[in-house]
Parts: C-alpha cells; sequence; structure tokens
C-alpha cells in the first residue's frame, strides 16, 4: 500500500490504519485509563478547594484542554475565577432565590447583543471594589464593562500578566496560562433552551440534567461586531464542553485529540499568529455536533480515521459556507468576526488541499507519521488495541505520580482554614470515590497537615505560657508523625524540619539518617527517575497507596507565609513579595542541609561532610536530582551553608551561581542581599 491509498474513497487498509493510528494516539494523548485518572485527580481537587471558598474568595475551575484530560506539549493551562457572591440571573423573577442583602445580584440583558453575547446589568446597591471600578453608565442603568474588568483582573492572580483575548496570560518556564476572572449563573441561558431539545441520542439524559443545573458562565470579551464591544460579556459554556467531553468513549475523545494535533501540526504548521484562524474551540465543535446528528453509527478503533475524516469534512464545509455554529446556540457564528472575505478563501484552499491528498495528509503530522508508515510498509502487521497492553504499570505509575504531586495546593498557613479542609476531606472519604481520588485525597490530607503542624508551632513559638507551647508541640509532634503513615519518603522530611525548629537535633538527625537510606534504594522513584526492574519487584502489583508510602519521592513544598526553618526566612520573605506562594526544593537538596544545620550543633566533622555532599549534588547534578527550574532555590541553599561554615568565598560563588538560574522562586533580591552581606 502506498500513500495515494490513504483516501476515503479506498477503504482498503484503512480499518487497520486506524487501529494503528488508534495506539499512537493513546500514546500521544494517553489511554481511556490515563485521561480517567488526570481528570479524577483535578475534579477532587477543585471539589475540596471550592467546597472550604468562603463568598469573598474566588472560586475557581480549571479548564481547557488540561480539564478535558489532555497533556500535549505546548498547550496552555486555563483557569475560570468567579466568587459565588455574585450571581447573575437570567429575569428579575429569580431574585427569589437569593438574599439580596448579602450579594450583589447582577441582571443578564441580551436584547442588544448579538447571540451568545450579554451585557450585565448590576441590580444591588453595593458589590465588590472591582465591579464598582469596572462600571458604566447606559441609559441610566449601571453595567459591568468587560474590558474595564478585564483590565483590573488581567494581573489579578499572576502579576504581569498581559490581556489575551478575556484572560490574563503569561508564561512561567515554559509553561504558558490564561486566568479568566468572569461571572457565574446557576441558570441555564434561555437562549440555549434548544439545545435541550436537541439531545435525542447524545449526550445521557442524565448528563443533560446534571449540565443545564450546572448553568453557565460569562467571560469578560464582546463581540467585534456587536454595539457594546467594549462592554458585553461573552457565554461560556466550559463547564458544560467539560461535562460533554468525559461523557465521549474512547474513541471520540481521540478523535478530537486527532483533530486537535492536525490543526496544530498539519493545518497552522507554518502560519503566522494572525494567520491561524481555525482553533481547538473549532474541533471540538466540530466532534461534538457529529456525535449529536449520530451520522457515524460506531466510533471505535476500527473507524478512528472514518471519524476524523468526517469531521474535517464537516469543517471544511463550515469554512466554505463562512458559519460554524455554536453547539449550544446555534444562531451564534463563531467565524462572523474573523473568518470571511479573503481570509475566508485563503483558509478554505489550503483545507481543501488537504483534502484532496485524503488522509495522507497525516503524513505531515510528526506525532503520527510512524504509526502510518508501520501499517504501509507491513500491510500483514498485526496490531493490538487492547489498551491495558499498551501502558506497562510502571509508566502509569511514573504520570500518576508526576500528576499528584503537579496539582495546585490546597494548605493556607490560616489555621482555622486547614481544619476545614481537613474537615471536607473527612466528609468526602464516605462518598464514591475512584482509586485516583482516594491517593489525591491522601496526599491532599498529608499536606494539610504539614502546613498545620507548623502554623500551630509558628503561633505559639513566642508565648510565655509553657503549657500552651506544651500542647501546641504535642499536636503539631501528632499530626507530623501521622502524615509518616500515609505521606511519600520524603515527607518525612518535614518531622525533621520540625526537630530541627524546635532544637531536638539528635531526634532530626534520626529522622533523616531513616530517609538517607529509603531514599538510596534504587527502586525509589523521583520524578520518572527509577530503577525499572527494582521497582517492579518492590512494589509491583501492591496498592498505589503502598507505592507512594514505600516507593515515592516529592519535592518538598514550603508554603511562603509560614516558617519552617530559621534560615530560608529571607528566601521565603522575598519570593512571597514577588507574589510567589510556594518554595519548592529538591528533597535531597533538603536533607544535606537540614544534615549539615543539625550537625554544626553537635559534630563540625560530620556537618562539613553534609555539607559537601550538598555541594557535590548541586554541582554535578545533571537534572536528575535537582530539577533545571530549581537550581536557583539549591544553588541558594548551598550558599547559605557555606556562609554559615565560615567559607565566604565559596558562599559568594553560590549565590552568584544562583542569580545565573531561571529565577523560578523570584529570589534574586535575597540573593543580592546576601552578597551584600558578605562584604
Amino acid at each position: 500500500m502506498d500513500s495515494s491509498s490513504l483516501t476515503p474513497q479506498n477503504e482498503t487498509g484503512i480499518q487497520h490504519m486506524s487501529e494503528s493510528v488508534f495506539v499512537g494516539l493513546c500514546h500521544t494523548v494517553g489511554t481511556s485509563q490515563q485521561v480517567a485518572m488526570r481528570r479524577d485527580m483535578i475534579d477532587i481537587s477543585e471539589m475540596v478547594r471550592n467546597r472550604v471558598t468562603t463568598s469573598n474568595q474566588n472560586m475557581m475551575m480549571l479548564s481547557g484542554s488540561d480539564r478535558e484530560g489532555f497533556r500535549m506539549k505546548g498547550s496552555d493551562v486555563d483557569y475560570m475565577y468567579w466568587f459565588n457572591n455574585q450571581p447573575v440571573i437570567w429575569d428579575l423573577s429569580q431574585t427569589q432565590f437569593y438574599n439580596v442583602h448579602r450579594q450583589s445580584l447582577i441582571l443578564s440583558v441580551s436584547s442588544e447583543s448579538p447571540p451568545g453575547f450579554t451585557l450585565l446589568q448590576l441590580l444591588s446597591p453595593r458589590a465588590n471594589n472591582i465591579v464598582i471600578s469596572a462600571l458604566v453608565t447606559m441609559n441610566g442603568r449601571r453595567y459591568i464593562s468587560s474590558s474595564k474588568y478585564r483590565d483590573i483582573t488581567c494581573s489579578l492572580i499572576t502579576p504581569n500578566s498581559t490581556v489575551h483575548g478575556p484572560c490574563g496570560s503569561g508564561v512561567i518556564m515554559t509553561l504558558e496560562y490564561d486566568d479568566a476572572h468572569c461571572f457565574a449563573c446557576e441558570f441555564w441561558p434561555p437562549s440555549a433552551s434548544s439545545w435541550i431539545d436537541r439531545c435525542h441520542t447524545w449526550p445521557q439524559p442524565q448528563v443533560v440534567r446534571d449540565i443545564v443545573r450546572s448553568g453557565c458562565h460569562f467571560v469578560a470579551i464582546g463581540h467585534k461586531l456587536g454595539n457594546h464591544e467594549s462592554n458585553e460579556w461573552r457565554i461560556s459554556f466550559s463547564l458544560a464542553e467539560q461535562k460533554l467531553v468525559y461523557s465521549m468513549n474512547h474513541s471520540q475523545f481521540l478523535t478530537y485529540g486527532l483533530l486537535k494535533l492536525f490543526l496544530k501540526e498539519v493545518i497552522n504548521n507554518g502560519l503566522g499568529d494572525n494567520e491561524k484562524l481555525l482553533c481547538s474551540y473549532h474541533m471540538k465543535t466540530a466532534v461534538f455536533w457529529m456525535i449529536q446528528q449520530n451520522t457515524i453509527p460506531n466510533w471505535c478503533p476500527q473507524n478512528l480515521l472514518k471519524c476524523f475524516w468526517y469531521c474535517f469534512k464537516l469543517i471544511l464545509k463550515w469554512v466554505y459556507e463562512g458559519v460554524c455554529p455554536n453547539f449550544f446556540i446555534p444562531e451564534n457564528n463563531m467565524f462572523l468576526s474573523n473568518i470571511h472575505s479573503e481570509a475566508q478563501n485563503r483558509l478554505f484552499l489550503r483545507l481543501f488541499g488537504f483534502y484532496e491528498k485524503g488522509l495522507a495528509s497525516l503524513l505531515h503530522s510528526p506525532s503520527l507519521r510512524s504509526y502510518i508508515m508501520n501499517v504501509l510498509y507491513n500491510p500483514r502487521l498485526s496490531i493490538c488495541t487492547d489498551e491495558h497492553t499498551l501502558v506497562s504499570e510502571i509508566e502509569f505509575d511514573k504520570e500518576m505520580f508526576i500528576e499528584i504531586f503537579g496539582v495546585y495546593s490546597l494548605p493556607s498557613s490560616n489555621l482555622y482554614l486547614n481544619m476545614k479542609y481537613l474537615n471536607t476531606v473527612d466528609q468526602l472519604t464516605v462518598s464514591p470515590l475512584t482509586q485516583y481520588q482516594v491517593l489525591m485525597l491522601q496526599v491532599h490530607t498529608v499536606a494539610i497537615l504539614h502546613n498545620a503542624a507548623f502554623t500551630l508551632q509558628n503561633m505559639y513559638r513566642n508565648t510565655t505560657e509553657n503549657k500552651l507551647m506544651y500542647i501546641a508541640d504535642r499536636m503539631s509532634c501528632h499530626m507530623l508523625k501521622l502524615t509518616d503513615k500515609f505521606g511519600c519518603i520524603s515527607d518525612r522530611l518535614y518531622i525533621a524540619m520540625y526537630y530541627y525548629k524546635t532544637l531536638r537535633y539528635t531526634e532530626a538527625l534520626s529522622v533523616i539518617e531513616m530517609t538517607k537510606v529509603n531514599l538510596a534504594q534504587p527502586y525509589v522513584m523521583y520524578n520518572r527517575t527509577v530503577d525499572t526492574e527494582r521497582y517492579t519487584e518492590a512494589v509491583g502489583g501492591q496498592s498505589r497507596s503502598t507505592k507512594l508510602r514505600h516507593a515515592v519521592a516529592c519535592n518538598i513544598k514550603l508554603n511562603n507565609r509560614i516558617i519552617y526553618i530559621n534560615e530560608l526566612m529571607t528566601e521565603q520573605s522575598f519570593s512571597l513579595q514577588n507574589h510567589f506562594p510556594h518554595m519548592i526544593i529538591p528533597p535531597l537538596v533538603v536533607l544535606h542541609m537540614l544534615e549539615f544545620l543539625c550537625y554544626r550543633h553537635i559534630d563540625t566533622m560530620r556537618a562539613q561532610t553534609a555539607l559537601n555532599d550538598l555541594q557535590v549534588l548541586v554541582h554535578h547534578d545533571q537534572g536528575l536530582y535537582v530539577a533545571v527550574h530549581l537550581r536557583d532555590i539549591s544553588w541558594q541553599i548551598l550558599g547559605i551553608c557555606q556562609q554559615i561554615s565560615g567559607n565566604l568565598q565559596a558562599a559568594l560563588y553560590s549565590f552568584q551561581q544562583s542569580l545565573g538560574q531561571y529565577p523560578f522562586h523570584k529570589i534574586q533580591s535575597a540573593t543580592l542581599m546576601r552578597i551584600h552581606q558578605l562584604g
């Protein structure tokens, strides 16, 4: 078979090719088990956070492809934030469901806006300062201007963000983020009521009910052709879309993933940013319409390329006609503002060129080419599409633990809030949970107890009441010892930190020695580093909770509002001033630092040995145990220890090296201050 046979008209081998691409996508996008794991981790974390959030705090929702279960290189991370004491209603009769004295009610007024857009009128006399600052007056009524609101909130979460669409955008390391500050409505939009009537075969009735109950959001961007562009808001169905993607079978999800890859690696390849008229949202919309219209009777691995081709032809038709109907409000033509005239013609010709090549166009995709060529060169190749054989247990575990420790942190420096978190976790443990959600709650519980223990110690460290100090110390020790029962190996370093902070150097060193022995085992997994054979021998086939406790290490995360080690107070303070909430330190760096700090009170020879170990690690590690983005704090810690030991020349070199690293922790001011102190 040659590439010319890869057309939708010639089905010889297409089923075989589909199976090969299915396997490729499982490796590139993920198996159904991997995707479910990613979703479960985020869902449970968000549930805990938002249940504890008070009315004057931001609710938060991860949206976009990360939330849907994709982990594609180069994808950005999308967050939505809103206050739950500022609800939007569609008509005045809905005011009966709210306490008008405690909540700032907002009315959606869509009569003068294009389909899918609306004005937001503030009904309540009071509102928070952000809303008040964004108000404009039209016809004697107060409306919230989307452009003003967007400008005000752009850098609210992450400083120095720039406006991009309805979001504040920026880059941390290589990760792009979009923060959208919006408003929420608990009621389904009247303009989307026709969608409910269309749901005959997909999604299932219970999914439809869940979506309608969840309402919608409003993001701060108006229609380019509307009468009130700078003041209008777009109705966002992000939550509904997330639920729809969750309800897809895996072949449908991979078809969506294939379209995203095809868009990125083929359609948009070589185009400038202004020429990229199609986006992932158009791809997702096409998949939604194809599933609901039931054009394809069987979404399965053998039909994957046929499913892709049907969706691609639908997009081609939309571009030809200049109409892309929003899935929830079809009257909203999503091409209206930018795909028309000459731009539309150029895009159509480009897409039609791929259409004429047929499925051979997929050979332009670096992610898929090898899977297609395998079948072209080996037409009798046997392909197994059983997902359980595609990813080994250890590869799955690697991704799972990266995912677990990469989820945003819940704990706070507020003891009351930490107790609320614990209470929420306790309530959730009696709910029906997946194995991944149970594991995520386990990790969150450990982090909450760490924060609570040190917060309590900080609260009573200067008290003259010995009894209070004694009780606080006992409670902190108890919480930290609890974490030893279900935390990972490196979590024990928090116990050592606590003992060092409370001047119990011998106890701290005992914990450090035990942790050092455990971390040195070849079966221990840190990031993706592990001896595969030894790991399988040690914990293969055991529960994931057991693996976490006995064979996994993670970075040490210090909340910058809490004092853990007095020697790092300066760094934490400057990092916090620069809006960085946590200090993230490799476990071996923390271990050698604590070992040095403790031994200098007991045995100077051993202190020097610990310092030498730290120096060798920081100087010679090739990204194995000290990740590139954690080198700034690792060099800084080495410099601090060298300064304490009296080796000022070495300390100066280390601080200079810290300044030369990527400023992940934003501690440059602390480094310059320490250099100045060296004289």
